[in-house]
């Protein structure tokens, strides 16, 4: 099989990725779910997740077969198409609510005066026209995804790191457990980069220690996201919970802001960019789940069916976010259990060979 992306391009994916997407509303949700042990909270979902990348990311190095062609070689073409459906169906329930929140966030932000619908709508050309493209595209975009990332987060570190209030963790493991374990079960739904991993399984060459490089690149997103949660409730402190969109809120006491005005805004252009590749990625992978389910290549037109549904959610569920988001957090958790911890761990059980 033809090689389409390569083990640089997944480790981009999951380091910048994985960062970019717990950017806006996860430190508030934590904050309000676990107070100054949010570190914590987040601390346990992410060191869950670690495990899962690297077991899928050694599964890598056992067999050069796509996931698709590992439960066909065992269950069978129909049991194959099935799972893929339903994978379809999962990354479009992965894609909603950032979709929304993407939505509130760059209207609140960026274009406050214009309806946040008129605003977003633009998005959907982009997802139509990204999401019809195949692994090659994804991995080039992670290429592109680097250095704006790297560049526009520094620029706002450094603008947010004076202002931090380090005193605001203490006392350490004070709050009551069930507020620790409430803000990793209540955010589990925002969790899925093992799918990820799944997708691109015999897409791409594996050598050896590319396993502790994703890993690894993982484990750096990871600590990324726990130092902005730090930097923002360092900040902010007990009010952290009132306080939305951290990623531009958190520079807003830079010195020169006052003098030369809102410096950021800058940084957080160009760090929406990424955002919106983080994005289309779970729109991208929807698209190739059907295609391999239907046997569909024609990937243009399923893109436009996939983005259609999100489109009408956004319309009819316009001003319903809240609503939805206390769904995702109350009762989707178990799908997210399900697919993105409990399925990457029984692909080991599949065949991958000969001998199995």
């Amino acid at each position: 099989m033809r090689m389409r992306i390569s083990v640089r391009q997944i480790c981009f994916i999951m380091l910048i990725y994985t960062a970019v997407s717990r950017l806006i509303l996860y430190p508030t949700l934590l904050s309000y779910q676990s107070g100054r042990d949010l570190l914590f909270s987040a601390l346990i979902d992410f060191a869950i997740q670690t495990v899962i990348v690297w077991s899928v990311s050694f599964l890598c190095s056992k067999t050069d077969k796509t996931f698709f062609q590992l439960i066909e070689g065992t269950l069978g073409n129909v049991t194959a198409r099935i799972v893929y459906g339903l994978f379809a169906l999962f990354f479009i329930i992965c894609a909603v609510i950032p979709v929304f929140e993407q939505k509130v966030y760059i209207h609140a932000i960026f274009y406050d005066t214009i309806p946040s619908l008129l605003v977003f709508l633009p998005f959907f050309f982009f997802a139509v026209y990204a999401a019809s493209k195949g692994f090659e595209n994804i991995g080039r975009c992670a290429d592109i995804c680097l250095p704006v990332f790297a560049v526009s987060l520094l620029f706002i570190l450094v603008m947010s790191f004076a202002e931090v209030k380090w005193n605001s963790f203490l006392p350490v493991l004070k709050m009551p457990l069930k507020s620790v374990l409430s803000g990793s079960v209540s955010t589990i739904f925002r969790f899925f980069e093992p799918c990820w991993l799944l997708m691109f399984m015999g897409y791409f060459k594996y050598k050896k220690g590319d396993a502790l490089k994703i890993t690894l690149s993982y484990a750096g997103g990871a600590l990324i996201v726990l130092l902005m949660l730090a930097v923002f409730y360092g900040i902010y402190d007990e009010i952290a919970a009132s306080r939305q969109f951290a990623i531009a809120k958190i520079s807003l006491f830079f010195p020169a802001i006052e003098v030369i005005g809102r410096i950021d805004l800058a940084a957080l252009y160009a760090l929406e960019i990424v955002m919106l590749f983080a994005l289309v990625l779970n729109v991208q992978l929807a698209v190739h789940c059907i295609s391999e389910c239907t046997g569909f290549k024609k990937k243009e037109y399923i893109s436009v069916a996939v983005n259609a549904v999100l489109l009408l959610m956004v319309i009819f569920l316009d001003n319903k976010f809240n609503a939805l988001h206390e769904l995702w957090s109350s009762w989707m958790g178990i799908v997210f259990i399900v697919f993105a911890n409990v399925i990457p761990l029984l692909a080991w059980a599949l065949k991958r060979g000969r001998n199995d």
